[in-house]
């Protein structure tokens, strides 16, 4: 990434590409970040496991998901599938939180995740249900390279801050979109209020996320994700705020962005 593209602090210059022994190889892999949730593959659909954080906050942005593609593509959230015939990308999967719903709201579901332990878990959990989702255990490095797509609709969320280089994912990402398609990036802000809340809080005094899941040296301000994105034909909006009201014990999407928030770019 080149230093002049955001302040970000820089990390350690990784070797030309990581390949995993389960087949997924790229350079934006980070062995360390994904061992650890491989660590915890077994436990995606555990509502009061190492992810129940996650199960809490699915349906903020699956609805944020849901109307953004309606408006898009000028599609109706209350037919019975309202997507169908669209194709949907969701990179950096895990145990399919996201892929499921969107199966069944009717788009041809390609998920992928650099571990393989993810991607077993996932698959076995949406085989009994006869989702037909493509699983696979890969980058989005490695489609580029094949081919693939694109995709009408391409989805990150809470990926790009374990990756290494955020800019060459995040641009590869945008890559994989369909003319007219869109991608949503879900992640974290590089804020105080964020080491506070997003790290320290979540991780050590609530408890919500395992010791060590979050580097907040790698959250990105959303200016940062709008400049790497700048080189690419896309349209950036956002940030749209996504914040957690401990009183309802939800959460929803808002005008605070200063911890988790979602960034829209759109291809022409």
């Amino acid at each position: 990434m080149a230093a002049s593209s955001h302040t970000r602090p820089a990390r350690e210059a990784p070797p030309p590409q990581e390949i995993l022994a389960d087949g997924a190889s790229g350079a934006s892999i980070d062995p360390a970040d994904v061992a650890r949730f491989s660590a915890q593959a077994a436990e995606w659909w555990d509502a009061k496991g190492p992810f129940a954080p996650l199960h809490k906050f699915n349906p903020a942005r699956l609805a944020f998901v849901r109307d953004q593609a309606a408006a898009r593509f000028g599609r109706d959230i209350r037919a019975r599938k309202p997507f169908q015939g669209l194709s949907l990308l969701d990179v950096g999967c895990g145990g399919g939180l996201i892929a499921e719903p969107m199966s069944r709201l009717g788009f041809n579901v390609t998920a992928i995740d650099a571990s393989a332990e993810n991607i077993g878990t996932a698959r076995a959990h949406a085989g009994p249900q006869g989702l037909p989702i493509t699983y696979r255990a890969a980058t989005v490095e490695q489609l580029e390279a094949e081919g693939a797509g694109p995709f009408d609709v391409a989805l990150t969320m809470e990926v790009i801050e374990h990756v290494r280089d955020p800019e060459a994912f995040i641009r590869t990402c945008s890559r994989l979109v369909a003319p007219g398609g869109l991608m949503i990036v879900a992640t974290l802000n590089r804020t105080l209020k964020s080491l506070a809340l997003g790290k320290v809080a979540a991780e050590y005094v609530l408890r919500w996320v395992p010791a060590g899941t979050h580097d907040w040296r790698q959250f990105l301000k959303p200016d940062e994700i709008r400049l790497m994105l700048s080189h690419e034909p896309v349209a950036v909006e956002g940030p749209f705020g996504i914040a957690y009201d401990p009183l309802s014990d939800q959460w929803s999407q808002g005008v605070d962005a200063d911890v988790n928030y979602m960034m829209v770019a759109t291809r022409d």
